[in-house]
């Protein structure tokens, strides 16, 4: 296997734990992240919420908590049901930061009984490689209703004042300690890929980041081959093995409008043959879609740092399925790689490499 395409200080994996308590199915687990992980178990035990809560903090850090709470329905879809009506959910997060540096970052939300909600308590540690300190806040709030009453620490000054219904790591991202945990974490990438949508014919975009269902490929696709066509190059090798007789992909417009274009070698045509994405399958497009979000670069100047794929396997077929391992590990090099699976194929090839099977925390 080549050398990764995608060199980087950063260390991988850039989350290393996650600790989850009364978020939507998940009562509670503790799940440790590998360069490459993959969720299995029953449908309904956790793969997907688990996902969705880091994608949830990404959210929270890219606008705001009420945007993330909004896009699932509020905190009530949010926090776990049961007998016991817990009010609150919480997270806890381990990390690798570039330096050899590590951090700790968790917080708990509680809904209000009038409506709304509070951050009752986060905090943010970082840690020198030698595991002296570096930089920490921490907010705990307690009280009812209007009566809230706030601890405040921090290691910076001047510290901004914390509101009760937002995160403050965007906040103490302004300072540089802070800045890479921020980065990481909101540049997180969650995918649940849509053939359909990525058949649609679409407006040009700056293509710096995959949309989670995929239908900016084509503008991806042009900017990778723009900037790093090499990051291309591996792609269209790893899809040639996915789905045999593809030897290219790119970008075409009409009009105002873009989408893609295959090149696939024909039995008997002296010449590969050209197909649009609306003449292509849904396995075809989605292994695409896998491998363009697993290399694809944020900000045109960093890797997305964890990349999550909702059942990665969907509408492959069984024998593809260890090339996309493949191709996901060499990418787990440089991007943490988080995948949600049913598929056998999938674990006998991490079987196969590994030698142990991989742990199953909370989704057994």
């Amino acid at each position: 296997m080549q050398e990764s395409l995608f060199p980087t200080s950063a260390p991988v994996p850039f989350v290393t734990r996650v600790t989850l308590r009364n978020y939507r199915s998940i009562e509670q687990c503790d799940v440790v992240l590998r360069p490459l992980t993959v969720l299995v178990g029953r449908n309904g035990a956790g793969k997907s919420n688990f996902l969705d809560a880091l994608r949830f903090l990404t959210e929270a850090l890219q606008h705001s908590l009420q945007q993330a709470f909004n896009s699932r329905g509020g905190i009530a879809a949010v926090r776990r049901k049961s007998t016991g009506h817990p009010r609150n959910f919480a997270m806890r997060f381990e990390l690798a930061l570039p330096a050899g540096r590590s951090a700790i970052y968790r917080f708990a939300v509680a809904a209000r009984r009038l409506g709304g909600f509070v951050v009752r308590r986060e905090e943010a540690i970082i840690r020198e490689g030698n595991g002296s300190p570096l930089a920490s806040y921490r907010i705990v709030r307690t009280g009812k209703g209007d009566d809230l009453k706030t601890l405040f620490e921090a290691s910076v000054s001047p510290a901004p004042p914390a509101q009760d219904d937002r995160l403050y790591l965007p906040i103490a991202a302004g300072f540089p300690a802070f800045r890479e945990l921020f980065d990481g974490l909101a540049a997180m990438g969650f995918y649940s890929l849509n053939p359909e949508e990525m058949r649609r014919l679409q407006t040009p975009e700056h293509g710096e980041l995959l949309a989670r269902d995929g239908r900016n490929l084509p503008s991806v696709i042009a900017r990778l081959q723009q900037e790093e066509p090499a990051a291309l190059q591996r792609i269209e090798e790893y899809l040639a093995t996915i789905v045999p007789g593809v030897r290219k992909v790119e970008r075409i417009t009409h009009g105002g409008y873009e989408t893609l274009q295959f090149s696939q070698a024909v039995k008997g045509a002296s010449h590969p043959w050209t197909f649009e994405a609306l003449n292509m399958s849904d396995g075809t497009l989605r292994a695409l879609g896998i491998l363009v979000a697993a290399v694809q670069l944020f900000g045109r100047k960093r890797p997305v740092r964890l990349v999550g794929i909702e059942e990665a396997e969907t509408a492959l077929h069984p024998a593809a399925a260890g090339a996309l391992v493949d191709a996901l590990r060499e990418a787990s090099a440089h991007t943490q790689v988080v995948l949600t699976s049913h598929s056998p194929e999938i674990l006998d090839r991490l079987l196969n490499r590994r030698g142990h099977p991989p742990r199953r925390p909370c989704f057994g």
